[in-house]
């Protein structure tokens, strides 16, 4: 393992150990950033920080490329307790280069300073400006890793149960859908995922969820209502421990009816797309095609 490499996963490995103590917490979050500068893609894209009401926003548009006609709208990962604007620059700029189109990240406020439903309502906040001045909803993607999955899916199960229009289609990076931490896959790859850890994930969640059932659909939207949803691409690793999470989001999708793909790096792990690695490039190449077919090909 080169170097370079060695630092990124020393980096991006802030989701471990015990959420639940100040100290952690503040290492997580330090660490979430110094990722963010570590690997985020320099030099292609123009980075624009702006506000929507009292919420940090970026807007994060490739210079080469441009189509400002769609919009994607991504939530970082981090477990709900950690990450921001700088460690959601790896992925912005990556959908940017690759889609072509501007990415507008948020800094949602952290658990467990504030927990559910504070992520949820920043979420809604940042999507109902979008859709309101800049974009129709059908020209916007939802995209979101890890937690920021979570985040996304339970954005469009709330504005599905509100009559409200949906993002095109979603882009799920190794998506947590579901907070019990009872899938096969937390035991099976403990010891080949480099970046998580069940410690972490389930931490995470009762510093998310207080005091209330984590099987809520609320919270863990794999058991919620599919019904109508809009397409979703999932991008997961053989080796994550959450990739049961994509396994049967993809199963609910479509025994609801609704059209879901799933592509299982065999190398990869938890949100491998964030590092500067082969299989990563080659993903976001993958995630290239489908947008452009998804877009321009019908």
């Amino acid at each position: 393992m080169n170097p370079l490499l060695k630092k990124a996963f020393r980096a991006v490995n802030f989701i471990s150990g015990n959420t639940m103590t100040a100290e952690e917490l503040k290492k997580h979050r330090k660490l979430a950033e110094w990722a963010g500068d570590l690997a985020t893609p320099k030099g292609e894209v123009e980075i624009t920080p702006f506000k929507v009401g009292k919420i940090r926003c970026e807007a994060v548009k490739p210079i080469f490329a441009h189509n400002p006609q769609y919009a994607i709208l991504y939530a970082h990962g981090g477990g709900y307790v950690s990450g921001g604007l700088g460690y959601a620059r790896i992925l912005s700029a990556k959908m940017a280069q690759a889609t072509g189109f501007t990415v507008y990240s948020f800094a949602y406020r952290l658990a467990p300073e504030h927990p559910y439903p504070t992520a949820l309502e920043d979420g809604i906040a940042v999507w109902e400006y979008l859709t309101e001045s800049l974009f129709e909803a059908d020209h916007i993607l939802l995209a979101g890793d890890s937690a920021g999955g979570n985040l996304a899916l339970c954005l469009v199960q709330k504005l599905l149960s509100e009559n409200k229009p949906v993002p095109r289609e979603l882009l799920l990076f190794s998506p947590w859908t579901d907070m019990t931490g009872t899938a096969d896959s937390y035991e099976k790859y403990a010891e080949s995922d480099p970046i998580l850890t069940k410690k972490f994930v389930m931490g995470a969640a009762h510093s998310y969820v207080v005091e209330k059932d984590l099987a809520d659909p609320a919270f863990s939207p794999l058991f919620g209502d599919f019904s109508g949803f809009p397409p979703v691409y999932i991008m997961a690793g053989r080796n994550g421990i959450l990739l049961d999470d994509s396994i049967r989001l993809k199963d609910r999708i479509e025994e609801s009816g609704g059209t879901a793909w799933l592509d299982i790096e065999e190398k990869g792990w938890h949100v491998y797309q964030q590092m500067p690695i082969s299989i990563a490039r080659h993903a976001m190449r993958r995630l290239s095609a489908h947008v452009s077919e998804e877009i321009y090909g019908k």
